[in-house]
């Protein structure tokens, strides 16, 4: 998996590509992590590129907002295709994070 970072203003968006599986959760969590400490948790994670999830990596996107959320904040999430959105509402994690459809209306958010 790659990950993508950018910085725009004093957001920090991660784009990874390909398939969250259990191979590259890890991997994900821990660069998920840092940029959250490093960004006070002014961070959009740009899932356009991401075609499906399994459970590990629907559990690391999780993991990652329920850290956040011991700050009082919440994993900004855009471009979430339909695939994904229904795991989201079937696993019945959607409302754990905030949904936006573009990475400029998520970074907006913030404002």
């Amino acid at each position: 998996m790659k990950i993508q970072e950018t910085k725009q203003g004093a957001v920090t968006v991660l784009k990874p590509s390909g398939p969250l599986i259990q191979s590259d959760a890890a991997y994900f969590k821990v660069v998920a992590t840092r940029v959250a400490e490093a960004s006070h948790g002014r961070f959009v994670v740009d899932l356009a590129t991401i075609p499906y999830v399994d459970s590990q990596g629907l559990e690391t996107l999780v993991d990652v907002t329920e850290q956040m959320s011991k700050s009082g904040q919440m994993l900004k999430l855009c471009s979430v295709n339909k695939t994904l959105r229904e795991v989201m509402n079937l696993a019945g994690v959607a409302s754990l994070f905030e949904h936006f459809d573009d990475v400029n209306t998520a970074i907006r958010s913030f404002l």
